[in-house]
């Protein structure tokens, strides 16, 4: 019976250290967080809250919401205080909802957090691109092949521990939209003009 109980402090032990925090990947949350996800316009890259979502803000978006599964959506994060470029993909990639009061939200998952403890607080961002009917599956394939955007970064706290406590809210997510793929030519005049620049400090 001793050995048993042993035992069982053991593991319980083991699986505090482990435990790993758990947040909601929802822009839609009602009273909490109402954040959406717009198509491309010739805006370039904008991010915001409209007056109609919460919290409140003053951006405007002339691209459609974007709906269905023809876009994707993936949030990326790590703990508190990680650079974007460091951040790491935490789940599959979602589709979007449909519809006058869901477009523009992606179907909502419940995600472990890896490295940030329930209760931690970690640095997130949202991610979303057009997949071209499902041929572009990831991120590194989409911003080089397909419309996309990425949210201000953001922190979640109080993340939940998957047992007794809920996942937590995105509550400080920010609605964004997508940008065009740049054309070929695109890259080529950047790489002409990095040559060009390299040239010149050599010879300097």
């Amino acid at each position: 019976m001793k050995k048993t109980i042993l035992t069982l402090v053991a593991l319980s032990a083991v699986a505090s250290v482990m435990a790993q925090g758990t947040i909601g990947f929802s822009t839609r949350v009602t009273g909490t967080v109402v954040g959406h996800v717009y198509g491309i316009s010739s805006e370039g890259q904008k991010s915001g809250n409209t007056s109609g979502e919460t919290p409140a803000g003053t951006q405007t978006y002339l691209g459609a919401l974007l709906t269905g599964s023809g876009f994707s959506a993936q949030l990326w994060g790590g703990t508190q205080g990680t650079l974007e470029a460091n951040l790491a993909a935490i789940g599959a990639p979602s589709t979007f909802r449909t519809g006058a009061t869901l477009g523009g939200t992606p179907v909502p998952q419940t995600l472990v957090v890896p490295g940030v403890p329930p209760a931690g607080t970690g640095t997130f961002q949202v991610r979303a691109w057009d997949n071209l009917g499902g041929t572009i599956t990831t991120w590194a394939q989409a911003v080089t092949g397909a419309s996309h955007g990425v949210s201000v970064l953001f922190d979640v706290s109080n993340l939940g521990d998957g047992v007794l406590t809920l996942p937590a809210d995105m509550v400080n997510f920010r609605s964004f939209n997508l940008v065009p793929v740049p054309e070929p030519a695109t890259f080529v005049l950047a790489g002409l003009g990095a040559a060009g620049l390299l040239i010149f400090r050599r010879r300097k």
